[in-house]
């Protein structure tokens, strides 16, 4: 007689995620933190909130930076999770942005069953393979087939921002002072998106952030137009309740069938600042 086994999954993330305490507990998500310097201060991702930090970035001039997690801090972290799971699904933030994806990669090989994602993504992109890395394991797929499956679908990722202002790309080293001046001076909000599991801008819009969430949103959605509609995040570090009605107002006439609003953490903001709004989905749905 067959006998039938069920394997427990750890599906893994790091903190930048961006999904909300409820979606992680509801869908048994675990989280390994980053921590970030601000000033002379260490602190664990999401200990302080996005408004504090940029109060601090205001008043002092420096930004905060995301320490990568190093070896011995995954390996410790995935032999924590085989104690209460049989093997490990971890999904990275993009190798394109931090080291801590091989660091990952390396520390995986010193525990058994453990098998890491690179997301090439960042964010509630990160969000989005881990609730199908979720639905996976419930359907009882190995975990090594859930890594195969989620490796290939981050190229279907469709993961974009709209910043209002380009002061954080330019302490940043992302844009010149003359950028800077001439964006500020004509109210240009670029797009930031993701390519190649890099940030990169690739657009640019101008006037109130209002019109222009509706702009970059009608641009998203015509540009990636096979959308999987089953879910879209809308994820932001500050906006205004127009900013998110626009995008929202957007998605709904897309026709997705879940719409989740979201902060964004330590990450997105570090690089991007305040009044910072993405729209994020799968774009692998057949195009109608």
């Amino acid at each position: 007689m067959r006998r039938e086994y069920y394997m427990k999954i750890a599906i893994s993330v790091e903190s930048t995620n961006d999904l909300s305490k409820e979606l992680l507990a509801n869908n048994d998500i675990s989280v390994i933190p980053y921590e970030i310097t601000l000033g002379d201060e260490n602190f664990k991702d999401g200990e302080k909130t996005t408004e504090e930090m940029f109060a601090y970035v205001d008043k002092h001039k420096i930004l905060p930076k995301t320490n990568a997690i190093n070896e011995f801090g995954y390996t410790e972290y995935f032999e924590g999770l085989k104690k209460n799971y049989d093997a490990v699904v971890h999904i990275c933030l993009s190798s394109g942005i931090t080291s801590s994806c091989g660091n990952a990669e390396r520390a995986a090989k010193n525990v058994e069953n453990v098998f890491v994602v690179d997301s090439k993504s960042l964010s509630t992109g990160i969000g989005l393979l881990a609730l199908y890395g979720r639905e996976l394991a419930e359907n009882g797929v190995s975990p090594d087939k859930i890594a195969e499956t989620l490796q290939a679908r981050t190229e279907k990722l469709q993961v974009s921002f709209v910043i209002e202002r380009l002061d954080y790309l330019y302490r940043g080293g992302r844009c010149s002072s003359l950028q800077l001046l001439g964006a500020n001076l004509l109210k240009i909000r670029p797009r930031i998106v993701l390519k190649d599991g890099k940030m990169v801008s690739d657009k640019k819009y101008r006037g109130h952030m209002e019109s222009v969430v509706a702009k970059y949103c009608a641009d998203v959605l015509s540009e990636f137009n096979t959308p999987d509609l089953k879910r879209v995040f809308i994820t932001y570090t500050t906006a205004t309740p127009e900013m998110v009605t626009a995008a929202k107002n957007a998605l709904t006439e897309a026709g997705f069938n879940e719409i989740i609003e979201t902060r964004a953490g330590g990450t997105i903001a570090s690089h991007c600042g305040a009044n910072t709004l993405g729209i994020l989905y799968f774009n692998d749905g057949v195009k109608e």
